[in-house]
């Protein structure tokens, strides 16, 4: 059989899934037949698509036309051989109960003629297991949805053991009919993807929180400002329904002894009814308002380093690739399309580290000797960090990575594409700049300023022990005040070439920003700082004033009074409380500079290059300005905006309820 041959589609369960399964195979053409077992749940069900077709039309995705006729395509039926005796194709979705959906099979196998194919909507029990209640196997499989099933885009397609490749075909070719993205699960495995991941980040975060690791709101705060999620761990578990996650572990751990252990937290709020919002408390309270969300601030979870929590879900991953689960592309989608994540948990992985995550595994072997099975780090893991394929920064690792690196003789300039890095390269000198360094600076800007690869630089300074340390006096042994005001005037060109840079600059500060340095950080739209740096003017000490910037710039940032403050008394201020009073954005552990400034500049990668730059320029030129110009330049910016393709991106993006693909046009 092929996809085309299919003309009429039967749904089984008009609930909360099986409606909205309905109601996608109406809208992509196909006369349905809804069933279940009593009238009013079907006239619900009627109800429910109606009102999803009005926002439909509403929103402009359809017509009033379309909803009308997909509306008209809706059958409905209280008899399920009746139902399904002349359907193509059967998309079971009755509750999970593996005796109920094994007897909806029997009789549906008995019923349908012999080229129907028969799929289920399980989220968790074995195709093959409800696949034995029928003389068809090979015509069984799985297609798990994603709830809301009208707006979520993911199909989720699950091979039983004798799931024919016409049988996988045809149900992916129909997915894709219904406008869905797919991902194939190569084998009946427990959790099938999604769950197999999901799993092991909802326990993990659990267990953390149970050995007092860390705090609900500390891994939410973490999980949501720092990797990005849409919600915080604990608040998908609460808005998901904890009865609903326990019962779902449970099941995969009856089916895989080696699967997630179960964090004790679930089992005690599951025995007290504190099932989330539907309950009124999970691991938050609630007052019963729709919408209603926890307050989780930005600063808790500072402290918390995600691959702690999903160094676990990694490595099931890594399990699912070596045993030919699913492929590294499938899984990815998954994790982005079914769980809503910015980017897939491999290349999380690779941005963290392939040789991090094996590490924490490991450390946690170590600490948690009860779970040392649970936690040993998968071979492939190993594998990938003895040959060096430890992600991102080795250039390879789930991903492959473009990388080119051009040394100058004081710089080194590295392309690893959406990222671009400028690395001051005299470490022996503390990076000190010299007029040589200013020349190959400007040099190096010019290189990257049209180019589309790149969407956000990052400057810092070689070795562990300077950013940079201001000018290399030695370079004016014998200088007059005509050859100083001609290498001023030079840095002062490129530290403008900085601020007029069409793209985000992060200043990556990893030990000394002095004098010089500290200008070159200043004229960055950000500044990320180690926490063994230290940040100054140190000018007056010799003598002297800032040079190139330092008495314009910091004003602008940390106001009048703290700037005279820093040039006039000269001290050296560390990195908290240059934080403290808005000289950098952000401080991070030593240990973990590289990986949090990276984490940092991709994100801002992903969004639209050309709003980036307006708002660059909006924001650095504006506070310039007095206000009513500033006003104007917005508004000038704001309006050239709608013009561009990025734009229209972003608003398809939104109403389709996707992650958006910004090209820069």
């Amino acid at each position: 059989m092929k996809v085309e041959d299919i003309k009429k589609i039967a749904v089984i369960g008009a609930g909360i899934m099986g409606h909205g399964i309905a109601q996608i195979a109406a809208m992509a053409g196909y006369e349905v037949h809804l069933v279940d077992i009593k009238q009013e749940i079907l006239e619900k069900a009627l109800e429910k698509i109606k009102w999803s077709l009005s926002k439909f039309v509403e929103k402009g995705r359809i017509s009033k036309g379309a909803a009308d006729a997909a509306f008209s395509r809706i059958k409905t039926f209280l008899d399920l051989k009746e139902a399904v005796k002349d359907v193509d194709f059967v998309i079971e979705a009755v509750v999970e109960d593996i005796n109920v959906k094994k007897q909806v099979f029997k009789t549906c196998d008995e019923a349908t003629p012999p080229h129907t194919i028969l799929a289920t909507n399980t989220s968790t029990l074995p195709i093959t297991e409800i696949a034995e209640a029928t003389k068809r196997p090979d015509k069984v499989i799985g297609m798990h949805y994603f709830n809301p099933p009208q707006l979520m885009p993911l199909v989720e397609v699950i091979r039983g053991d004798k799931t024919s490749d016409e049988t996988t075909k045809v149900t992916v070719d129909l997915a894709k009919k219904f406008g869905k993205e797919v991902v194939i699960c190569k084998k009946d495995v427990p959790g099938f993807i999604v769950n197999r991941l999901l799993g092991p980040i909802l326990q993990e975060a659990a267990w953390m929180v149970h050995r007092g690791e860390a705090s609900v709101v500390e891994i939410d705060s973490a999980v949501i400002y720092k990797v990005g999620l849409p919600m915080g761990i604990f608040e998908l578990a609460d808005f998901s329904g904890i009865d609903t996650i326990y019962k779902a572990s449970l099941a995969v751990r009856e089916r895989d002894p080696r699967a997630t252990p179960i964090c004790p937290v679930f089992e005690e709020y599951y025995k007290k009814g504190w099932y989330g919002q539907k309950s009124g408390r999970g691991f938050y309270e609630y007052k019963g308002e729709k919408w209603e969300r926890p307050v989780i601030p930005k600063e808790a979870g500072e402290k918390i380093d995600p691959i702690q929590i999903f160094a676990p879900a990694i490595n099931a991953a890594a399990w699912m690739i070596r045993n030919d689960v699913a492929s590294v592309e499938d899984i990815d989608k998954a994790v982005k399309l079914g769980l809503g994540y910015p980017k897939g948990l491999l290349e999380m992985a690779d941005e963290w580290g392939i040789d991090k995550v094996v590490e924490v595994l490991r450390e946690k072997q170590k600490k948690y000797p009860e779970f040392k099975d649970y936690y040993e780090p998968d071979s492939l893991l190993v594998e990938m960090v003895n040959k060096g394929e430890t992600g991102v920064k080795a250039g390879k690792g789930f991903y492959e990575y473009k990388k080119e690196e051009l040394a100058f003789k004081t710089i080194i300039l590295r392309k690893e594409p959406p990222l671009a890095w400028i690395i001051l390269n005299r470490p022996q000198r503390l990076n000190a700049i010299s007029p040589e360094m200013v020349e190959e600076l400007d040099k190096a800007l010019d290189a990257l300023w049209g180019d589309k690869e790149v969407r956000v630089l990052i400057i810092t300074g070689a070795g562990d022990r300077a950013f940079c340390a201001g000018a290399d006096v030695t370079s004016f042994v014998g200088a007059t005040p005509a050859t100083v005001i001609d290498f001023v005037m030079k840095l002062h060109m490129v530290l403008d070439k900085i601020e007029r840079f069409p793209k985000p600059v992060i200043a990556a500060i990893n030990g000394f920003a002095l004098g010089g340095g500290c200008e070159i950080a200043i004229a960055c739209d950000f500044r990320i700082a180690s926490d063994r740096a230290q940040i100054g003017q140190p000018e007056i000490l010799l003598g002297l004033i800032p040079g190139a910037g330092g008495t314009q710039r910091l004003v602008r940032l940390v106001g009048l009074g703290k700037a005279k403050e820093i040039v006039m008394l000269g001290d050296r201020i560390p990195a908290d409380e240059a934080q403290k009073i808005g000289l950098v954005n952000k401080v991070v552990p030593a240990d973990k500079f590289e990986e949090e400034v990276r984490s940092f500049a991709s994100r801002l990668a992903e969004y639209p290059p050309i709003a980036l730059k307006m708002a660059k320029y909006a924001t650095t030129f504006g506070s310039q300005v007095p206000l009513s110009i500033g006003g104007l330049l917005e508004m000038g910016l704001f309006s050239l905006l709608f013009s561009t393709k990025d734009f229209m991106e972003g608003v398809s993006a939104f109403l389709s309820k996707r992650k958006p693909k910004f090209k820069g046009e």
